[in-house]
């Protein structure tokens, strides 16, 4: 009996914290400690924030809720950084918390290349990258989970293949973006989070620890979103 009330417990504990084996099992095991990591700071995030991204929480879950798939685009100026960091930290969430029929992509008003210090950040925090073109817009596949193809990550424009045309939500990730982009063509939904430029600090001694510090911020506040996507559902 003892026994049985202590595996309750465990089991409990475990969901309510976003870490039960179904979910974590499906993430790549380098990925784990810095998920764990993260979902220990989402007391850290204020609640005004926690408003704005209880919007993508909120767009997510009606979508669930008629069995619909859920197309989320982000997008920054460049399709550069922030972007590529939201798309890609936002999927991994969604395969975490167990979110069924979650499409994740990025674009920017105009088309650049995923920057390399956003890639190395990636790579730090346990994503498996493999850059798979020389151009001067190279594509890489991001591998997040074992039992989810890999994404195909390259700077493109926000409404160019393979980014859906239409029926999507646009996450804007930056306030330029946001700003140049009153309406977003073809859009279902639209939400503003937006993040500081790590950019800012390229070429300086705190390149790598704002680069860091975003990826940290951005792979919280996705989690964040994701674990409540089933508590909206309930509400």
């Amino acid at each position: 009996m003892k026994s049985t009330i202590l595996a309750i417990v465990l089991l409990v504990t475990m969901t309510v914290s976003g870490q039960t084996g179904e979910n974590d099992s499906m993430v790549n095991s380098a990925l784990e400690t810095y998920i764990e990591t993260s979902i220990e700071g989402f007391d850290g995030i204020s609640d005004k924030r926690k408003g704005e991204l209880e919007q993508i929480a909120q767009y997510v879950a009606t979508r669930v809720a008629k069995d619909q798939s859920t197309n989320l685009t982000f997008i920054c100026t460049h399709n550069s950084r922030r972007s590529h960091l939201a798309q890609i930290w936002a999927q991994t969430a969604a395969v975490w918390y167990g979110v069924p029929h979650v499409e994740t992509y990025s674009g920017g008003t105009e088309a650049t290349a995923f920057n390399p210090r956003a890639v190395r950040a990636l790579e730090d925090a346990g994503f498996a990258i493999e850059r798979t073109s020389d151009a001067e817009n190279p594509r890489y596949r991001v591998m997040y989970s074992e039992s989810s193809p890999p994404l195909v990550a390259f700077s493109k424009v926000y409404n160019e293949p393979p980014n859906p045309a239409e029926n999507f939500c646009a996450v804007m990730t930056c306030s330029d973006a946001d700003e140049a982009c009153p309406v977003v063509f073809g859009a279902a939904g639209r939400v503003a989070i937006p993040y500081e430029d790590p950019k800012e600090f390229d070429g300086t001694d705190q390149e790598a620890a704002a680069y860091a510090e975003r990826c940290r911020q951005i792979s919280t506040e996705m989690l964040y979103a994701f674990s409540r996507v089933n508590v909206t559902q309930e509400q």
